[in-house]
């Protein structure tokens, strides 16, 4: 295939942009390491960009160092340790759980002969578009005893309706033949989905995990509505916000003294506990990279 120069200047200008779409979103990432790795000085004092930095308090200069410091007071800080288990727990049972619900949910709407399909998927839907609020879900939770509980960080939210219409839309790809050919044999629908509809969807229900996992992960206004007074199930968001906000998370102990000797949480610290809820699930993302587009993709045209 013999390809015009007008082609591949348009290729490398796509690529371009590319690559500078990719820089504009990984420059704070970059940044934010920089001042976790800085000392509190040079990030008080604006002198980090993009390079972690030293304070030199012989010359009162500023050069290029790291250190661990920040790290150090943050994984000594047994509320965030604690914080980032419980977390790492609650996403994965969150994730097991909504792919549980989702699959049993997305796979009886795919049978043609299952009474009131219509007005189900009528009524699935419906509840993606609208929703009764803040103020009568508070008394919902409330009502069922949820309050200050750990499930309630698990139950609202353990079916997507968007997440299952990704995997019916798979299922439906799938041939009816092969369920035909099954049930001939004498499978239940049970079987069916064990043995043949499971196996191939592989990459949808890794790209879902991945949904589900990112937005638990990620999640921390349920447990600021529903968690006030129950400190030893906040996620690792909410402590992050706590820390932010309040600059009260870290102990008195890791609160660092500042030019005029007030004593101020320090930025690098914030940063660093930061970098510390961040890395986990960017490390999981990898993984199931391969599988992202294809899963998001996979069913929205048949053929």
């Amino acid at each position: 295939m013999i390809r015009s120069k007008r082609t591949i200047f348009g290729d490398i200008i796509v690529i371009l942009i590319c690559v500078f779409v990719i820089l504009l979103c990984i420059m704070p990432m970059l940044n934010l390491l920089a001042q976790s790795l800085s000392s509190s000085a040079a990030v008080i004092n604006n002198q980090v960009k993009f390079l972690p930095m030293l304070h030199d308090f012989d010359t009162n200069s500023y050069n290029f160092g790291i250190t661990l410091e920040s790290y150090r007071y943050v994984f000594l800080d047994k509320s965030f340790a604690r914080s980032m288990w419980w977390t790492a727990v609650l996403t994965i049972i969150c994730t097991l759980l909504s792919l549980t619900m989702t699959i049993l949910c997305a796979y009886p709407l795919t049978y043609d002969w299952l009474k009131g399909k219509k007005l189900l998927n009528t009524i699935i839907i419906f509840t993606m578009y609208f929703s009764a609020g803040t103020i009568p879900n508070y008394i919902l939770m409330k009502t069922l005893g949820l309050l200050n509980n750990p499930l309630v960080l698990i139950i609202p939210n353990c079916l997507s309706v968007f997440n299952m219409i990704i995997l019916r839309s798979f299922f439906y790809g799938i041939p009816d033949s092969l369920r035909e050919s099954a049930e001939i044999d004498g499978a239940n629908p049970l079987t069916v989905l064990i043995k043949i509809y499971l196996p191939l969807s592989g990459p949808v229900l890794a790209t879902l995990a991945l949904f589900y996992a990112v937005g638990r992960w990620n999640g921390f206004g349920d447990a600021l509505l529903y968690l006030s007074t129950a400190p030893q199930w906040v996620p690792i968001q909410l402590k992050l916000w706590q820390l932010i906000q309040n600059m009260t998370s870290i102990d008195v102990s890791t609160v660092e003294m500042v030019a005029g000797n007030i004593p101020r949480a320090s930025d690098a610290m914030k940063a660093a506990a930061i970098m510390f809820a961040t890395v986990p699930i960017l490390v999981v993302y990898p993984w199931l990279q391969r599988y992202f587009i294809k899963g998001v993709t996979i069913g929205a045209v048949k053929g």
